[in-house]
């Protein structure tokens, strides 16, 4: 395997719906390429939480490392900086040691901020933050969501009114400046994390609406038939955990969940989590629509996909 030098690295991305492909993609090229797989994946990032992502198996990653996996507990906050920040971090790596970075994953929220930017904010107040979480123990994080609607409905209509880190961040910003994120965000226009590098995009389309319903489908069974209940179970049976971490929210864990605590019956539980996927996987194709600058390929043309990604691979392998 021939390493490619800094000066013509190229960076690839691979990005898709859920249950498009993507991993398979990425496994093939890693499997004859000095490629360097970095996971664009916010369920992945989580130790303990394998199934229900859909996680490579640990014989997988023995022998196709990804960087971004398994880098937090299920209790801790993992914000989009720190993702950008990860994230440039392990593409530099990769590129030092003469490997092609390819980001590959379904977490449209990390590849909008990695590929375009994120605004810079004005630095946590550790008082403010102190004020919001009081707030939040007294009157619940849905009715802070209510406070944010007011002040800013167009941060609010992105965010889960459970969702503590970005309510909480989104009002520490309006409390310290007079400003809404909305408007503090178009006025600090956002810079990417990769500006100056060169960046080829790619994306996987589904063929058609049935066969992502069916793959949907298939796959959630697949997870419960792996032991996605008892993964749910023995990450509850912790103590330390609740359905208002992100880590818990995450499609497929929280319907498990909700079964666990009695709420749904097994039925139940498998139709919301199916829909569940369907609604992530809808939002994921509208953000796709509108990237111009990405080449997307219906998953029925996957060997295309691979042939374009392999040409720019084997340019910068010549040029080297």
């Amino acid at each position: 395997m021939t390493t490619v030098p800094g000066s013509t690295q190229p960076i690839l991305a691979l990005l898709g719906p859920t249950a498009s492909g993507k991993t398979a993609v990425a496994l093939e090229l890693a499997a004859q390429y000095p490629i360097r797989l970095i996971s664009v994946d916010s369920v992945m990032i989580y130790r303990g939480m394998d199934i229900g992502s859909a996680k490579p198996g640990t014989d997988v990653l023995a022998e196709f490392p990804h960087a971004l996996v398994d880098i937090c507990d299920p209790a801790e906050p993992y914000s989009v900086r720190a993702f950008c920040e990860d994230a440039l971090a392990a593409v530099t790596a990769a590129q030092a040691a003469g490997m092609v970075p390819l980001l590959v994953g379904g977490t449209m929220m990390y590849f909008q901020a990695l590929l375009e930017g994120l605004s810079e904010l004005p630095a946590s107040a550790p008082d403010l933050r102190a004020e919001v979480q009081r707030e939040a123990q007294q009157l619940g994080w849905p009715a802070l969501h209510a406070q944010l609607q007011l002040i800013d409905p167009i941060v609010a209509s992105r965010v889960h009114p459970n969702d503590p880190q970005r309510i909480g961040r989104a009002l520490e910003v309006f409390r310290a400046t007079g400003r809404s994120l909305s408007q503090w965000q178009q006025e600090n226009l956002p810079i990417s994390p990769l500006a100056g590098k060169v960046v080829h995009r790619f994306g996987l389309w589904p063929s058609s609406r049935a066969h992502a319903r069916e793959a949907m489908a298939g796959r959630f069974d697949q997870m419960l038939a792996a032991g996605l209940i008892d993964e749910v179970s023995a990450l509850r049976a912790r103590g330390d955990l609740h359905p208002a971490l992100p880590s818990i929210r995450a499609v497929g864990y929280r319907q498990v969940w909700d079964y666990l605590e009695g709420r749904t019956d097994v039925s139940a539980m498998r139709t919301l989590a199916i829909t569940a996927t369907r609604q992530l996987a809808k939002r994921q194709i509208t953000w796709m629509r509108g990237q111009t600058t990405t080449q997307f390929f219906p998953t029925a043309q996957r060997a295309n996909l691979l042939t374009e990604m392999t040409k720019i691979i084997r340019a910068a392998e010549l040029s080297g």
